[in-house]
């Protein structure tokens, strides 16, 4: 079937004019002879049709490399990537990609977005849509589904992270007043006391603890590292009023990652605490490790993460249990009280 011509001809007065077959728009040739005026009419239209041949070209090879090719849609990319990765990866590819920001975006066609489409979601998205759409490009790109960036790197928008910092002892005491729950509550005093991430908190089991060692170990959901440390005094005294057998949260390790930060959020309202989550319990703790001299070794192992250290350690086969937290307060209180005196 051939193609519909974009431009058509009339004169107004003297002066030949154009106007789109779509839009209506009429625009003036500024001339008023008719073989100039169709000649141009015909420039206007072959630098339109040109575009549009390459495209129906372009479909016509794809289809029958990959009959897929041209319908495949940014929806297509967005469910591909929300099903790989660990179950609160798989929550958050969800609960972000569900958001009005990418509604222009989810049902185009890869073959006809252009960089203007990504545009608009720069311009009226967040930092967090910006930054998953760029999670989606890369996605699309590394599949082979698109050939090249629709976007170049360099013109993505530029991201500076917000200062993060640990909840302070006061504002901890605050939010457990506000918390009624018990386990709740027991479950905050554990993140105080172990500087672990919230799901890995909430996943602890009795099984963890090693009450003839005094140790904690696990292995952390979001690296696979693995974190041991020593049971402290005010720890012990928070696992005594758990569970023995099993989880350790059995009711509260139902809630969603979401769920939990939401409910954190609302009692750090009621504390008038704010600029803190559940992960500023991990930042609390690794500053309270310094301040109190804790070599940083014994810090990462508590907290999981690797350090040159670690891999040397673990080369010659040595595995390194981090003393409590509270054994390095309580000397660093000494030393200050030597010293003042």
């Amino acid at each position: 079937m051939p193609m519909k011509t974009k431009y058509t001809l009339f004169r107004r007065g003297e002066v030949f004019y154009t106007q789109d077959s779509a839009t209506g728009k009429q625009t003036s040739l500024r001339t008023k002879d008719e073989t100039e005026a169709r000649s141009l009419l015909n420039a206007k239209n072959e630098a339109q049709r040109q575009p549009v041949l390459n495209l129906h070209l372009a479909r016509a090879y794809l289809t029958a490399s990959d009959p897929a090719f041209v319908a495949r849609t940014w929806q297509r990319v967005m469910d591909q990537l929300q099903a790989r990765g660990k179950d609160s990866s798989r929550e958050r590819y969800t609960v972000m990609f569900k958001l009005p920001s990418y509604d222009g975006l989810r049902h185009k066609t890869l073959l006809e977005t252009t960089a203007d489409d990504f545009l608009a979601v720069f311009k009226a998205g967040k930092v967090s849509v910006i930054n998953f759409l760029k999670r989606l490009h890369n996605f699309a790109l590394t599949l082979g589904w698109i050939a090249v960036p629709i976007v170049a790197p360099y013109l993505w928008p530029k991201y500076t992270p917000k200062d993060r910092r640990g909840i302070t002892q006061d504002e901890h005491q605050s939010v457990l007043e506000q918390e009624k729950n018990a386990e709740w509550k027991l479950y905050l005093e554990l993140l105080w006391e172990t500087g672990a991430a919230q799901t890995d908190a909430v996943s602890f089991k009795a099984e963890d603890v090693d009450w003839t060692t005094r140790t904690i170990s696990y292995f952390r959901q979001k690296t696979g590292s693995l974190a041991q440390f020593t049971v402290s005094t005010a720890l012990a005294r928070v696992l005594q009023q758990l569970p023995t057998v099993g989880p350790l949260f059995p009711h509260l390790s139902q809630f969603s990652e979401s769920d939990r930060a939401s409910r954190f959020r609302r009692r750090c309202h009621r504390a008038g605490v704010v600029g803190v989550t559940l992960h500023c319990y991990r930042y609390a703790w690794a500053e309270r490790a310094k301040m109190a001299g804790m070599p940083e070794r014994f810090a990462q192992a508590a907290l999981g993460h690797n350090s040159k250290a670690i891999h040397r350690a673990y080369a010659k086969k040595a595995i390194i249990i981090a003393p409590s937290l509270e054994d390095y307060e309580m000397r660093a209180a000494t030393r200050q009280a030597a010293v003042a005196a």
